[in-house]
């Protein structure tokens, strides 16, 4: 072979030096030879076999005879070559041949082996478990993944939002509404999918704590199915659908149906998929459908059996949050979403009149309901936190009391260890001074002598007794504030302040406590013979002669701050700074429902009954927003527009009663 292929090289090179062969030709193979493409006009120059031609005829494929021989022996080394494999294989299945039976069984048990190893890998590889499982139907999964989705997303190095969700016997279909490109397609296939793995056999990416049922029957509609040859529609081929489910579908089948209703007119469509729905709903069918139609969202809020859902939304950032919420339906955004794009406002507006206002409505309701959740979910995550926190301090300051207490009462031990060792000298010394009286026959020198060294012990002993508790009282203030400095920012400071007891002047603003007591309060009322003080939370009356000062004027005539301001003073400074109008231009919708929230708030703890909103006149968007939040709240009596001379539309005037 390496000598025929040598020779055809020296015979093309020598065929492209006469132009017979183009210069870029190579080497061929037809019919398991070696040969030389070659002009047609030039085919008699070179003697040998013709054995192909190209399909216009121009070229033609010879085998020099030269290496015809040459070719042939190789051909006749081949056809030995299979002749040696066919006998060694004819022995070698003669000498397996009695062994067939075992040979089979491991071949299976090889094929099982591998499907199962397969399995196993997969799983790793998508982090894959196994739920708790079920003979009976439902579903109640948490942090499910889409398995393609999610090992798309890791090539890229990208989180997928995990799928919580649940279906049981009170609410066996899931109606999942929210904006376009939201997750909706997505959590409906995830189901589907993981479902169908389940039920193969195969681990499924999901929390190990989650439940699984077993479905009988699948039942799926997702994507388009139209077809010219069978003279189907898109709405159509989704109507075969529906039929099939109706007729087949039983209390233990899965049906998975996207974008439910579509293809079709908006009304009848809807009436459609509600009559389909309500058909489902009675054979007690499991299952989740996606949809945008709002007649559904209702007959999924009020029939037995039917749960609304809702794919989250960022109204902030408008960009959906792709994270399930099961309970309550969900918003297309579309005019928020059209607005991002860029669509001209009058455009909007058209197709708002045009929708309806009580469309509108339904669906800026359904915005806000999404905008007060994801508002309070974050508050209620601050206050776990800070709750958290407090407890740990409060843990820490228990554990630092403790210590203090053992402290003191270690050092009271010590003191009164003292004081009895100072009370044993003092007696033997007068025992000593008593003898020598009574020995020195009352010796006038040595008796004053006696007398003068049990003066000096009596000083003594004064002086110890004085500097040890000085020194008590020095050790028991600093473990003290070493225990109030845990709690500072929760607490006062009531035990350690410089308090006035025999002052009973009271005054409005001043720092006072019950006799008899640690917590501190602050006067807001002083009458005749009692004062109204606020304590924490609460409000209550107290006689003066129970009261006592708290807090002193230092020398520069000013009252210290206490440690933290309490609910009363808080409340008197939203009075003082409170004003009756405010300035919404510029800002968000959200933004702007917050502070006029927080300015009703702040009229009823001031008392104000009438309010002042300049939102400006603009397109009327940011005013029709605000009145809308106004008709929600029970204590705004009316609302109107200002007087044309001092502002017209561009301010609305709001009466509150309460």
């Amino acid at each position: 072979a390496v000598a025929a292929g040598r020779k055809l090289q020296q015979i093309l090179k020598k065929a492209i030096e006469e132009g017979l062969v183009d210069k870029d030709a190579s080497l061929s193979i037809r019919n398991g030879r070696q040969v030389i493409p070659i002009q047609a006009t030039h085919k008699r120059r070179i003697e040998g076999i013709i054995h192909d031609e190209s399909s216009t005829g121009r070229t033609a494929y010879i085998e020099p005879s030269e290496v015809v021989a040459l070719n042939n022996e190789i051909r006749e080394l081949e056809y030995a070559e299979n002749r040696e494999i066919v006998k060694i294989l004819t022995v070698f299945t003669n000498e397996i041949r009695p062994y067939i039976d075992d040979l089979l069984q491991s071949y299976d048990f090889l094929g099982t082996i591998d499907f199962i190893r397969a399995k196993a890998l997969f799983a790793l590889s998508i982090n894959a478990v196994q739920p708790v499982l079920s003979d009976e139907a439902g579903i109640k999964w948490q942090q499910a993944i889409h398995p393609l989705l999610f090992l798309h997303h890791k090539a890229e190095n990208k989180e997928v939002v995990p799928l919580d969700i649940k279906l049981d016997n009170a609410n066996r279909i899931l109606i999942i509404s929210g904006p376009n490109a939201g997750g909706k397609s997505v959590c409906l296939q995830t189901v589907g999918l993981l479902q169908y793995m389940l039920q193969c056999g195969l681990l499924v990416p999901m929390n190990e704590n989650s439940k699984a049922g077993v479905f009988k029957d699948i039942f799926i509609d997702i994507g388009d199915e139209q077809s010219i040859e069978n003279d189907l529609s898109t709405y159509s081929s989704h109507l075969l659908a529906m039929k099939y489910f109706l007729r087949y579908a039983s209390s233990n089948t899965l049906i998975l149906i996207d974008e439910f209703g579509s293809g079709t007119e908006p009304h009848i469509g809807g009436a459609i998929a509600e009559a389909i729905l309500e058909g489902l709903n009675q054979k007690e069918v499991w299952g989740v459908i996606t949809t945008h139609y709002s007649n559904l969202k209702h007959y999924a809020s009020s029939a037995k059996g039917i749960i609304n859902g809702a794919m989250l939304f960022d109204t902030d950032k408008i960009q959906p949050l792709y994270r399930l919420e099961i309970g309550k339906p969900g918003s297309s955004f579309a005019i928020d979403i059209a607005r991002k794009i860029g669509l001209p406002e009058e455009i909007l507006n058209t197709a708002s009149k045009k929708a309806g206002e009580n469309h509108i409505n339904f669906d800026r309701h359904l915005r806000e309901i999404i905008r007060d959740k994801r508002y309070w979910e974050i508050k209620r995550d601050k206050i776990r936190i800070a709750e958290k926190e407090f407890t740990g301090i409060v843990r820490q300051y228990t554990d630092e009391l403790t210590n203090v207490q053992q402290l003191e009462k270690e050092i009271l031990s010590q003191a009164r260890k003292q004081a009895e060792e100072l009370l044993n000298k003092a007696n033997r010394e007068i025992e000593n001074t008593i003898r020598i009286i009574k020995e020195s026959q009352a010796d006038k020198e040595k008796t004053r002598a006696a007398r003068s060294e049990l003066e000096k012990l009596k000083l003594q002993i004064t002086s110890a007794g004085y500097e040890n508790n000085e020194k008590l009282a020095s050790k028991i203030q600093k473990i003290r504030q070493q225990g109030k400095k845990l709690i500072k920012d929760f607490a006062f400071q009531g035990n350690e302040t410089d308090a006035e007891t025999n002052t009973k002047d009271f005054k409005t603003g001043e720092l006072v406590r019950i006799a008899g007591q640690d917590t501190v309060g602050e006067v807001l009322d002083v009458h005749h013979d009692s004062c109204m003080i606020a304590l924490g939370n609460m409000i209550t009356t107290v006689k003066s002669d129970k009261l006592e000062k708290v807090i002193k004027p230092d020398t520069m005539g000013k009252v210290r701050e206490p440690a933290y301001k309490s609910y009363a003073s808080t409340v008197l400074e939203r009075k003082m700074n409170f004003r009756p109008d405010i300035d919404l231009r510029g800002m968000r919708g959200e933004e702007a429902l917050e502070k006029v929230s927080r300015l009703i708030d702040d009229a009823v703890v001031a008392g104000a009954k009438e309010l002042k909103i300049l939102h400006g006149k603009g397109n009327g968007i940011l005013k029709q927003l605000i009145r809308d939040y106004l008709r929600t709240i029970n204590i705004v009596k009316s609302f109107a527009d200002e007087h044309v001379e001092r502002g017209g539309a561009g301010i609305t005037v709001v009466t509150l009663d309460y």
